[in-house]
């Protein structure tokens, strides 16, 4: 037997009021959340959730449905790896999430498992399923109201898994910082909340493979932004909405908000993606992750044009020059409430 599940997170603001959720069906699915976490951690505490109520059942394969490639990545290809350095990435800064992180090493131990990339927010029932239910539980804390928690599975010998249930649920009492679980009847140590990057070294390419921003690593250098010199602090609440969002996406070009994931987490749009100058394909959780870990170099923008293309979209063109040449590049911008969020990027490298 398999037992397929979608896993979601939610962060409205992220890093803000947090709600992550596993689905199975209407009758066996869970919910839960914190006052104060990102869309990541949600994202983590929603599959190692899954993993411990799923624990009397060792035996079964659990097929995970997920729109995070942060997640899945980080669960199949990075976790080795950090782990080796002593939970520290390759440029010697600490892993994030690391207390959720750890916990689901533990999880999977013994464990038969398969992780599945679905595309988000594109009608597949039990993502949406899982994440309507991740949202509610953001939203109600955001409200300050009672979760919906969900029937879990059914209660395992003596009510243990009653008992793991009230615990993964209930949020911090003494901070609201980043979130963990706790395991049933054991308190777990807190996850730190994301820090504040410094910038890291780049790893020089080799010769002929130069990416437009940077040398492409395990996951290739992203081509999405590079720092930029310091520009004149732009008014938004006095700016029209062109100037509004030339005034982000020059924010977006600077190191220390590339390296900062909340930051980054709210500018970029949920469904953001870019086709990068060296023809890759970025989502968002790989573009966030990769940006993180090399925020890149230095770059000069050459503003084309600032376009509305309807009311909440606008569609902002430039010329970047580094010192490997220069290209063209679009970015497609759409308005969410009184937030302007980065939806679609481009890059085409100059003959």
């Amino acid at each position: 037997m398999t037992i397929t599940a979608a896993a979601d997170g939610s962060a409205l603001g992220n890093p803000g009021p947090a709600g992550w959720a596993w689905y199975v069906n209407d009758d066996c699915w869970r919910a839960g959340g914190w006052p104060h976490g990102t869309n990541n951690q949600g994202e983590l505490m929603a599959v190692l959730d899954l993993f411990r109520a799923t624990a009397h059942m060792p035996g079964e394969d659990l097929l995970i449905l997920c729109d995070s490639q942060y997640v899945i990545n980080a669960v199949t290809k990075w976790m080795p790896g950090w782990k080796r350095k002593g939970w520290r990435k390759a440029d010697g800064k600490p892993v994030l999430n690391v207390d959720l992180l750890k916990d689901i090493d533990q999880a999977l131990v013994g464990r038969k498992y398969t992780f599945e990339w679905v595309r988000g927010h594109a009608g597949h029932e039990l993502n949406e399923a899982a994440d309507v239910r991740a949202r509610a539980a953001a939203t109600a804390y955001q409200q300050g109201v009672a979760v919906r928690q969900g029937p879990g599975f059914e209660p395992q010998q003596g009510g243990t898994q009653q008992a793991a249930q009230q615990a993964s649920t209930e949020p911090p009492a003494a901070q609201q910082a980043a979130p963990a679980a706790q395991a049933a009847k054991t308190p777990a140590p807190q996850p730190a909340a994301p820090q504040a990057a410094t910038r890291p070294q780049a790893t020089p390419a080799p010769s002929g493979q130069q990416e437009l921003f940077g040398a492409p690593g395990t996951y290739d250098e992203p081509d999405l932004f590079s720092e930029l010199e310091e520009e004149p602090a732009v008014d938004l609440a006095e700016a029209s909405a062109e100037a509004v969002v030339e005034s982000l996406e020059r924010e977006l070009l600077r190191p220390e908000t590339r390296a900062d994931l909340g930051r980054t987490g709210v500018l970029l749009h949920p469904d953001f993606t870019e086709i990068g100058s060296s023809g890759r394909i970025w989502t968002r959780d790989a573009m966030m992750m990769s940006l993180e870990d090399n925020p890149g170099g230095a770059v000069e923008l050459e503003l084309l044009g600032a376009d509305r293309l309807g009311e909440k979209t606008m569609l902002l063109t430039y010329r970047s020059h580094t010192r490997e040449g220069s290209a063209l590049r679009s970015s497609l911008w759409v308005l969410e409430g009184a937030q302007w969020r980065l939806r679609f990027h481009q890059g085409t490298p100059e003959a």
